[in-house]
């Protein structure tokens, strides 16, 4: 999976795809104070772009693809 949770935390990794999504839901709904850290993503699927926008997380680290960073940041913020 490209999404490791730690105990409050969703470190998305490289590729996250759409079959991640359903995962990430389901983590936010039993830790709803999650934070969300992008560093080292490169692409999200839109599915997990829907999760992250109804869900609204804090995010601690944004990616250091600059595109992703420009396309994610207006829209989690």
């Amino acid at each position: 999976m490209a999404i490791e949770y730690k105990k409050s935390l969703a470190v998305f990794d490289d590729f996250v795809g759409v079959e991640d999504a359903e995962a990430l839901l389901e983590w936010f709904q039993k830790n709803p104070k999650g934070k969300v850290n992008f560093t080292t993503c490169t692409h999200i699927h839109a599915s997990n772009l829907q999760v992250l926008m109804a869900v609204k997380p804090p995010v601690v680290a944004w990616s250091k693809d600059e595109d992703l960073q420009l396309w994610l940041e207006p829209l989690l913020r």
